[in-house]
């Protein structure tokens, strides 16, 4: 198993940082230092071709001052002292301070902070990574005569960064990998898609799917295009965890980033305290679980991961903060603070957002379910904070009918309704749990990297 550790133009400066941020604080009340490195490759593989390509290295730094009323930046797309040190002079220079009062820093710490992984990609090169899906394409392709395409695609991501304030000086490294195969089926006139994805932070043991698990991709896709369209209405459902996940990431994560109670745009600020879904639900944001895609190990404003339970027992007990966010308000920071990269804002948002695990088996969920749909693998999902509506689209929905699933499909299905009316009509919470991972965008269309998941969920929906 290997340790990440900083690369070099990294571990060249992490050192220097803390003195531009000294240089940062003899005019501001307030000063940190941001620096980061990151690469990334791409593979993708399907009938009509193979293909890799590599990002160019992006290495620069974040400087930031509080000038009484909010932060003041500057960002360098270069990691040479002499370009740092420039910028924090020329930052410093250019502060417009007001009186008031400033964030804290927080204790003093110094620490590389980094997770083993067991197959360190850096010791395959492209080409084996070409290979691996070339594999897996030549293995998926000739399952079932309906598919018509099959596509593998693998992405990896390695990004290293030190936070610098204060008295604190604390680095990361970490690398995120996405594997997918994707099928697409025809029977002549209707074609459909189904897909498996492997995701997490770690090395390439996440890539990997078993010979099983693509039977089975292949037969359910297969099956789709036997698939009908569901009668619009209100059902007593059953969510797989995608569904769940992406229903806690848009109902109940959006909702709750702090920096929109501060715009006044979310209506969640006017439930805290307040009871808002069934006592059966707990949902949290947890930046350190083990593995998963939106794991980190400290926020891009120095603060170190740690989770936050938004919803205890269906009452609505905290949000998702930044820097700003949580100073404004007067709350304990949270360890949301991200950016897309150096050169772009830092906002609340999400890691890993997900319902906390039940004790109901998945069958008995079912069993409970006289009439109704079984939803699972979610294609898309979008929310309104303002209104709190949601709309999330799952890709299979398959009949449940005296307690058991049917075998009768429909595909897509849309899945709609008021955030509270959904928690609140949650029934059952099973003792299963598994994330899923993907990029979430904000603001100008910021991305960052996050999971979603949880157990399956039993509950009452609007259809269609």
């Amino acid at each position: 198993m290997t340790d990440s550790v900083l690369p070099p133009e990294l571990e060249a400066i992490r050192s220097r940082l803390p003195e531009m941020v000294a240089d940062l604080e003899r005019r501001a009340p307030y000063g940190a230092a941001l620096a980061t490195s990151s690469a990334g490759l791409q593979v993708a593989v399907s009938d009509r071709e193979s293909r890799v390509s590599e990002d160019q290295r992006s290495q620069g730094a974040v400087l930031s001052a509080w000038n009484g009323a909010f932060l003041q930046e500057r960002a360098v797309g270069s990691l040479a002292p002499e370009a740092l040190a420039g910028a924090a002079h020329a930052l410093a220079a250019e502060l417009e301070l007001r009186p008031g009062p400033a964030p804290e820093p927080g204790p003093p710490r110094d620490e590389h902070l980094s997770r083993p992984t067991e197959i360190d990609p850096r010791t395959q090169t492209p080409r084996d990574k070409l290979e691996l899906c070339q594999r897996y394409h030549a293995a998926v392709r000739g399952l079932d005569p309906h598919i018509v395409n099959a596509m593998v695609t693998y992405n990896e991501t390695a990004e290293a960064k030190v936070f610098a304030g204060r008295g604190r000086l604390l680095s990361q490294s970490i690398t995120r990998i996405r594997f997918q195969i994707l099928l697409i089926v025809s029977d002549g006139q209707k074609v459909q898609r189904d897909w498996l994805m492997r995701d997490g932070t770690g090395g390439l043991e996440i890539a990997h799917i078993a010979d099983d698990e693509l039977r089975a991709l292949a037969a359910e896709a297969a099956a789709l295009l036997g698939a009908g369209r569901i009668e619009p209405g209100f059902y007593d459902v059953v969510f797989d965890p995608t569904v769940s996940g992406v229903m806690a990431h848009e109902a109940f994560g959006h909702g709750v980033e702090a920096d929109m109670f501060v715009k006044g745009r979310a209506r969640a600020a006017e439930y805290l305290g307040k009871r808002v879904g069934s006592p059966l639900v707990n949902l949290l944001d947890d930046p350190t679980v083990p593995g998963a895609y939106g794991s980190y190990l400290l926020d891009d404003e120095g603060q170190v991961a740690a989770p936050t339970t938004i919803l205890r027992e269906g009452v609505f007990e905290r949000g998702l903060t930044d820097l700003y966010s949580a100073f404004r308000l007067g709350i304990p920071r949270t360890a949301n603070g991200r950016r897309q990269g150096y050169e772009r804002k830092a906002y609340a948002r999400m890691s890993n957002t997900f319902f906390a695990r039940g004790t109901t088996p998945v069958d008995e969920l079912i069993a409970g379910v006289e009439r109704g749909v079984y939803l699972r693998k979610t294609s898309s999902g979008m929310e309104d904070p303002k209104g709190w509506g949601v709309q999330v689209e799952a890709n299979i929905g398959e009949e449940i009918a005296g307690g058991r699933r049917t075998g009768r499909l429909f595909s897509p299905v849309g899945i709609t309704g008021y955030v509270p009316d959904i928690l609140a009509s949650v029934s059952a919470v099973g003792n299963d749990f598994a994330l899923d991972g993907g990029n979430c965008g904000k603001g100008w269309k910021e991305w960052v990297p996050v999971s979603s998941g949880g157990p399956h969920l039993r509950l009452k929906a609007r259809l269609g």
